[in-house]
């Protein structure tokens, strides 16, 4: 086996001051959303990004906008099924109901309203091949009517697209799985917020929310620490074991587990938020080809 040596205390004192951040960043996560997912548990080795990539998450889904909560997590449901993505899909399809959205809508893309449904083209376009969006498509949303919207949500709407594109590709990456409590596994959740939609109130989590969450982010902490400490030792591995130890680290990773492991089940509720799903990414440019006309603004 091998031991790495111990770490000389100047980078102790910043490991330790790294783990100090970690753990406040998780403890703020799990109070504030009552859960801290596979996301935030990958991008905590790196906390400055955890905190932007938080910061981030808590502007688009909980903060002042022309979008209801509900809408927002249904976007995001849109934007991850285009990439097949069933994490985020699984993930939003929660948030959805627990933020009083209509069940029926989960059905799939020919149960939501309208409004809604008109983003398909422009979501199709935005995830596979963006260069073909033009002035149009815009006109063709902000243009009035009952379904018709307003340049403040389009906005929004468009952010929220975009976004969820990029974090499927993320989440693709890392090759992050399903956490514990999409299985009926460990977490709590906050009780729902009120039917008009507003912002959850600050005690959501109830009174043992802080225990819980410092009980949680201890365990996390742990599993970071064994991940980081494998990392260490990996260094330390030559080319040749790296080659032969591969499929055994995959399936022995904490947080990354290989994709014939996955788990499926739902690849098929998936599909049912995806109109044209044959539409997929095609070159920009292809040489003896002719570029196709670009959007450009500002």
């Amino acid at each position: 086996a091998l031991h790495c040596p111990p770490l000389p205390p100047s980078r102790q004192i910043l490991q330790e001051g790294a783990e100090s951040s970690q753990r406040r960043l998780l403890i703020e996560a799990f109070i504030s959303a009552g859960r801290v997912d596979n996301i935030a548990m990958v991008m905590g080795l790196h906390p400055q990004y955890l905190s932007s990539f938080w910061k981030t998450q808590c502007l688009l889904l909980r903060m002042d906008g022309p979008l209801p909560y509900h809408k927002r997590h249904y976007i995001a449901i849109m934007a991850a099924a285009r990439h097949q993505c069933s994490y985020l899909v699984g993930l939003h399809m929660e948030e959805f109901l627990q933020v009083g959205g209509n069940p029926a809508w989960l059905q799939g893309l020919h149960c939501a309203p309208q409004k809604l449904r008109n983003l398909n083209e422009i979501n199709k376009l935005l995830a596979h091949r963006p260069w073909l969006i033009t002035k149009e498509h815009i006109e063709a949303l902000l243009k009035t009517g009952e379904d018709s919207w307003s340049l403040a949500e389009l906005v929004q709407a468009l952010v929220l697209l975009t976004h969820y594109h990029s974090l499927a590709s993320f989440v693709f990456g890392c090759g992050i799985n399903p956490e514990g409590e999409q299985d009926g596994g460990h977490g709590c959740r906050p009780p729902s917020p009120h039917s008009d939609g507003g912002p959850a109130s600050d005690d959501g989590v109830g009174g043992s929310g802080g225990k819980d969450a410092v009980r949680e982010v201890e365990v996390l902490m742990e599993r970071m620490k064994l991940l980081r400490e494998s990392q260490l030792e990996e260094e330390a591995v030559t080319q040749e074991e790296m080659a032969t130890r591969f499929e055994l680290e995959k399936t022995e990773s904490l947080l990354v587990a290989p994709s014939d492991l996955a788990d499926h089940s739902l690849q098929s509720s998936v599909l049912c938020f995806v109109e044209d799903p044959e539409f997929g990414y095609k070159d920009f440019t292809r040489r003896g080809e002719q570029a196709p006309p670009t959007f450009r603004a500002q």
